[in-house]
């Protein structure tokens, strides 16, 4: 019997892969459709409804029933192509949704004539959205520009509990009876200044678009900045960014806490959410945990205790964890002056001067720990040096836990923005002695 050569198949084994090659050179593969890429250019991070056993409104209607709501928006980049999350995050029953349309924003409720479109999902344009789920709409057509406000309108045909909602909206939204989608002007019976079921504005944009996220309380969300003014930190960051192709988006919300939940999920559980999952994100700013200390001793915690500083050094620690893990920049902002915090509301008693300890601490060691990828030092801004632990009259809104417009305006100007987006860590923020407010 004839032995197998172990070469004797190799010559025409070679001229056979010749003659492959030759082939896959002379017929390249065809191109392949270039898809487009989706990035959120706003968003507002949803919270459950709480009861009435809270020291503070929810601010919603017991129910929506055979209305619409119309909810307005300022995107922070642009595109020529829309899409819109919406949210039952928190429902225990499937949400209906009888139509929804977006339009370019007008005045007062009103949208820009020729700009109205149907927002449609898989084709159709009624939807049910199960218990703890979003829902994204199919793409439309419409040319937003950067900084641009668009109106997403909302009609509830069935008895609808507003669920899933943000509470400090800083905008104002419209409530009409019927299908009033697609009206140039709605008929509004109700304002609100919460929002409802919608989360996030996507726009089509160029592939590696990038996103920053600013990740917070009341002082990202924007509380006691002036009503549909766009006066937020984020707002003025987003001014700044929009020119250089990067989203911002203000996942704020007011009274979050690090460690704990009531109004909304603690910052641990939506970090994923909120975050991480948002397309295009490479950075976020971290503001959060004055909550964490101040609710002990006032109608907002009773019972509760405050966090210390190892226990939000410790959140800190896993939060910039989780971002390096998914190649995310993470930048932490010190926590802002709160002496004399919320004294002639029924929440006073937030500040003490062992509350005061532990901010000092936490600063310290946001600053000088070397963890994040690099500190704005939102507390050297806005405090007043003749007093360190209060705010600048000048920033103050006047809660003296909250900055007005100037402090919000002052926090959006400081950031190195090529530090925010990369490089060593450097302060992001002037102390406070070198900047001079705006008069």
């Amino acid at each position: 019997m004839q032995s197998l050569s172990p070469t004797r198949f190799s010559a025409p084994i070679r001229r056979l892969a010749a003659l492959l090659l030759a082939v896959a050179v002379a017929v390249p593969l065809q191109a392949q459709p270039v898809r487009p890429a989706w990035i959120a250019t706003w968003t507002a991070s949803p919270q459950p409804r709480w009861d009435g056993d809270f020291a503070l409104p929810s601010n919603l209607p017991f129910q929506f029933f055979d209305q619409t709501v119309r909810q307005v928006a300022r995107v922070s980049i642009g595109g020529p192509r829309v899409r819109v999350v919406l949210s039952n995050e928190y429902g225990t029953r499937p949400l209906r949704i009888g139509a929804a349309r977006i339009a370019l924003a007008g005045r007062d409720g009103a949208i820009v004539p020729g700009s109205d479109r149907v927002l449609s999902f898989g084709g159709q344009a009624a939807a049910s959205i199960p218990p703890g789920a979003p829902l994204l709409s199919d793409p439309v057509e419409l040319e937003v520009a950067p900084l641009s406000h668009v109106a997403v309108s909302l009609y509830l045909p069935e008895p609808t509990a507003p669920s899933t909602f943000h509470w400090d909206a800083r905008q104002t939204a419209w409530v009409g009876a019927g299908n009033q989608a697609g009206a140039t002007r709605i008929a509004a019976d109700a304002t609100l200044d919460t929002r409802v079921f919608l989360r996030d504005v996507l726009v089509e944009a160029a592939p590696g678009t990038r996103a920053v996220v600013a990740f917070g309380d009341s002082i990202t969300d924007g509380n006691m900045a002036s009503i549909d003014a766009d006066a937020r930190w984020p707002d003025v960051l987003a001014a700044r960014l929009a020119p250089q192709g990067v989203a911002v988006l203000n996942a704020g919300i007011s009274g979050a806490r690090v460690l704990r939940d009531r109004m909304g999920d603690n910052a641990l559980a939506r970090f994923e959410r909120d975050v991480l999952a948002q397309p295009g994100v490479a950075a976020v700013v971290l503001l959060m945990g004055i909550n964490d200390i101040g609710w002990q001793d006032t109608p907002l915690g009773p019972g509760e205790r405050s966090a210390d500083a190892e226990e939000l050094i410790a959140g800190y620690r896993q939060l910039i964890a989780r971002a390096r893990a998914r190649g995310v920049r993470i930048v932490g902002g010190t926590l802002t002056p709160f002496e004399g915090a919320l004294e002639q509301t029924p929440q006073h008693g937030y500040h003490s001067a062992a509350k005061e300890r532990i901010r000092q601490q936490v600063n310290a060691w946001i600053r000088d720990g070397g963890e994040f990828d690099a500190v704005l030092d939102f507390d050297a801004l806005l405090r007043d040096p003749a007093r360190p632990t209060r705010f600048l009259p000048a920033y103050d809104s006047g809660d003296h836990l909250h900055p007005g417009d100037a402090g919000y305006r002052a926090m959006g100007e400081a950031a190195d923005l090529r530090l925010l987006l990369g490089g060593d860590r450097a302060p992001l923020a002037a102390p406070a002695r070198q900047r001079r407010p705006r008069r």
